[in-house]
């Protein structure tokens, strides 16, 4: 069931597993809690959960570096074929696809989803990975709390990948009440500290969490990993 999770800063994540690199939503340049550069990152696969900048970032530099293919909802992967990219993979929440790596499932997230351009960005998604080894890993993206997550827990997950920064997601407390819905081994809490206006405690965060319910809660600075 080996996995590494990697946490680059903001809502930006790299998993590794069964020898891929597969990199969510890479937002390196002006990410000023960016724990790389955009050329010092490796990936095989780069998922994007929707369409805002700070998520679609450097990913078509790293794609064309890399060779990449770049996975994400129907009207995403059209604005990314504009841009210059061929190497796309569509899917659409609720569909989940066997990648090389495993099967991913686009899941619902509650947010927005327009490209830096203005275009029109489908829905916004969350990431539900079942790697080769049977490991279940749910990055939530940028989402607010929704009933739903119930649902994604009874696949049984082993990590859970949640925002705490509020303001543009779900804060701490709604991201407390999801751990006990989606009930997961191991949280991570995410986008938050990037800028003053989403700052947070997530020490203390993470204390709530293991006082409350049986999972077990990991913070990481930026660049830090979490293995199982």
């Amino acid at each position: 069931m080996a996995f590494k999770y990697i946490w680059y800063g903001h809502g930006t994540h790299g998993i590794e597993t069964n020898g891929f690199k597969i990199l969510v939503d890479p937002f390196f340049t002006g990410n000023p809690a960016a724990s790389a550069a955009a050329d010092q990152v490796e990936a095989d696969f780069i998922v994007v959960s929707h369409g805002h900048g700070d998520h679609t970032g450097d990913a078509v530099a790293i794609a064309q570096r890399t060779g990449a293919l770049l996975i994400a909802n129907h009207e995403i992967v059209n604005w990314f074929a504009t841009q210059g990219l061929e190497k796309l993979h569509a899917q659409h929440i609720g569909g989940g696809f066997n990648h090389p790596f495993g099967y991913l499932k686009l899941t619902q997230a509650l947010h927005g989803s327009g490209l830096p351009d203005g275009s029109y960005g489908g829905n916004p998604a969350g990431v539900l990975l079942t790697t080769l080894a049977g490991a279940k890993i749910y990055l939530a993206c940028d989402t607010g709390l929704f009933a739903g997550m119930k649902l994604i827990g009874e696949e049984g997950i082993d990590l859970a990948v949640l925002p705490i920064g509020d303001n543009f997601t779900m804060g701490p407390q709604d991201a407390l009440r999801a751990v006990k819905m989606i009930q997961p081994k191991h949280v991570i809490p995410v986008h938050y500290n990037t800028w003053p206006l989403i700052a947070q405690d997530a020490d203390a965060w993470a204390s709530q969490v293991e006082a409350q319910t049986s999972t077990r809660a990991h913070v990481l600075e930026p660049g830090e990993y979490f293995s199982v």
